[in-house]
């Protein structure tokens, strides 16, 4: 129950913030834009507005996850307002739970409004959808869940500037791994390779949770293959979340 208040205190203070409206309106906008796009190729226009859409989720929902995940904790250190908060039988690993989670129901929010209104507008475009549609922004929901853990680690550690940064960094790395180990051969027994080796396992994989071009295409993904995702996502998120409760262990406050 202390999380549960905890993260009821975090969604009423991330409703609030002003960035989640501007990002959500440039969402609405991409969306609905994207029939435009549609008209460059003539009988593509449903399938563009589709992964258009699904991209647009995906983007938007790892900025709002970065600029209000990065600033939860931190901000309520330079406010100080965490000092009346853990004086109370509150153990420092259900104050981040609770941050986490509260944020994470405010992304289900945002990620199934974005949603809902794809799949309306593609309805209202004439279009079909299928089940792995709402696969694939089920996967792209559990791949904020995990771009959140990290901001709520870096959030605990550095301020939200330089956090948003790093884990915009991760965000964009997560999505072209493949390159860290498709190098060209004259990289072969080098420093740089072996580095670029070690940031491949370390960086989450994030390609595994986009399947757009399967929805776009209606295309049907393996129930496993959307198990396994889910259970990578989650096992990441859980080590994410284990380092974030042991920093702000640590930390003076």
């Amino acid at each position: 129950m202390r999380i549960v208040a905890v993260a009821q205190n975090t969604l009423r203070e991330t409703t609030r913030d002003k960035v989640l409206y501007v990002l959500l309106f440039f969402a609405g906008i991409t969306i609905l834009g994207s029939k435009a796009l549609g008209w460059i190729s003539i009988g593509q226009d449903i399938k563009i507005v589709k992964d258009i859409s699904l991209a647009a989720v995906s983007v938007f929902g790892a900025l709002i996850s970065i600029f209000v995940g990065t600033s939860l904790v931190y901000k309520e250190i330079d406010k100080r307002t965490v000092y009346t908060i853990l004086c109370r039988p509150l153990y420092r690993y259900e104050f981040i739970l609770g941050k986490y989670l509260g944020l994470a129901v405010l992304l289900a929010m945002v990620t199934g409004t974005m949603t809902a209104v794809a799949a309306a507008y593609v309805v209202a475009l004439g279009g079909t959808l299928d089940s792995t549609f709402f696969l694939a922004a089920l996967l792209v929901y559990w791949q904020l869940l995990l771009i959140t853990a990290f901001a709520v680690l870096l959030s605990s550690l550095t301020s939200p500037i330089l956090g948003a940064i790093i884990v915009f960094s991760i965000y964009v790395a997560g999505h072209a791994t493949r390159i860290l180990i498709e190098l060209p051969p004259h990289f072969d027994d080098t420093l740089a390779k072996n580095v670029l080796n070690w940031v491949y396992y370390l960086v989450p994989n994030l390609t595994n949770f986009d399947i757009r071009s399967e929805a776009a295409n209606d295309i049907p993904v393996a129930p496993g293959y959307v198990v396994w995702a889910l259970l990578y996502g989650t096992a990441y998120t859980a080590m994410i979340l284990t380092l974030a409760a042991l920093a702000f262990e640590d930390k003076d406050v």
